[in-house]
């Protein structure tokens, strides 16, 4: 073989090598350039979806070939389902509308066979998670309660707020009224976690469940109050050092009936791609792509995380392949399971 022949192979290669070298987004600057994108989410603003979303919006275009703009905007109503519906059926698939809201809810409510979960969730172009949820429950100070014991031991029926069925604040009440034997009554009907905040301020209802990523900094106020007016977390998925939580009982451990402790887990598994972020089926590939990459860019970004620990909020990336694997698990639910989680489902009255 002569050098000549030699160094052209070399050379072709290289090229080669090159070209599969150039991320996708590389053509996306002609169509981005001078765009708007649109982040719907699916909740009120001050709750922790609007902060998650306003926060990654800040950013999100600096990683965008073509820089767009990008807004956000609520669109709070039955517990993010409009705004999912929103997504699913009626956003145009131009890649230039984004939704955050309870997506993992609506893959289990969907198995669980809630009428209202019409759209199949691995249609979606999923761009990630900036990191998992923790569910946690809350009580006001002036209920007389502080701690799990408190509550179990009370023969008084607790009323707590929640959005809709298929939501953490009106599930996780159920959950531990089953599995535990708590006496909460969920109160549905509020369009986010900063209408139920004003409801517990208020005394319309004494407590609720949402996630402490959220509530560690939208309910800081509360949690930093003093007396009745003081918002006392009991019970939590998962440890942290936080010092109003660091001590409290985590729901896995006083779950001891293991067939209930297994419902529970599959209930929590949507939990590991909490405030997901998506595009309505059929983007186009490459724009799909230019807006996963873009997501993991400003995910890592330093001016991004100095922002987001200002916020409080929590990063713990969730890749676009973590949540189709966190779905197909949901989906592949055993019958067991989903006929003891029934109870719910909105058209029960248990709980």
């Amino acid at each position: 073989m002569s050098k000549k022949f030699l160094f052209a192979i070399v050379a072709a290669a290289g090229c080669l090598l090159l070209f599969a070298g150039v991320p996708p987004t590389s053509n996306a600057a002609p169509f981005y350039q001078g765009k708007t994108i649109d982040i719907v989410v699916g909740f009120s603003a001050g709750g922790g979806y609007d902060l998650a979303a306003r926060t990654v919006g800040r950013h999100l275009g600096d990683h965008i070939p073509g820089h767009p703009n990008v807004i956000v905007e609520n669109r709070a109503g039955a517990g993010g389902l409009i705004t999912a519906n929103y997504i699913a059926f009626q956003a145009k698939p131009d890649g230039l509308t984004i939704g955050v809201s309870d997506g993992g809810a609506y893959v289990l409510y969907r198995v669980l066979g809630d009428p209202s979960i019409t759209f199949d969730s691995t249609k979606l172009g999923w761009l990630g998670t900036p990191a998992p949820a923790t569910p946690v429950c809350a009580i006001m100070g002036f209920t007389g309660f502080k701690t799990l014991k408190d509550i179990l031991t009370s023969k008084k029926e607790i009323n707590v707020g929640a959005t809709r069925a298929g939501s953490t604040p009106a599930d996780l009440p159920k959950i531990l009224n089953w599995a535990l034997g708590t006496k909460f009554k969920v109160i549905t009907g509020f369009g986010g976690t900063s209408k139920i905040r004003l409801a517990m301020q208020s005394h319309e209802v004494s407590g609720a469940c949402w996630t402490w990523e959220s509530m560690r900094t939208t309910g800081r106020a509360m949690l930093n109050a003093k007396g009745g007016d003081q918002m006392i977390p009991f019970v939590i998925a998962r440890r942290w050092k936080d010092p109003e939580v660091k001590d409290i009982p985590l729901i896995s451990d006083v779950i001891k009936d293991p067939e209930k402790l297994a419902g529970y887990k599959a209930w929590a598994a949507k939990y590991n791609f909490d405030h997901p972020f998506n595009v309505p089926p059929g983007v186009p590939k490459d724009r799909l792509e230019t807006l996963q990459q873009a997501f993991k860019a400003t995910i890592q970004d330093p001016k991004f995380l100095a922002d987001a620990k200002k916020s409080k909020l929590e990063i713990d990336y969730v890749s676009p392949q973590d949540i189709h694997n966190e779905i197909d698990n949901i989906n592949s639910l055993s019958p067991k399971l989903i006929k003891e989680l029934q109870f719910l489902m909105p058209t029960k009255k248990k709980g």
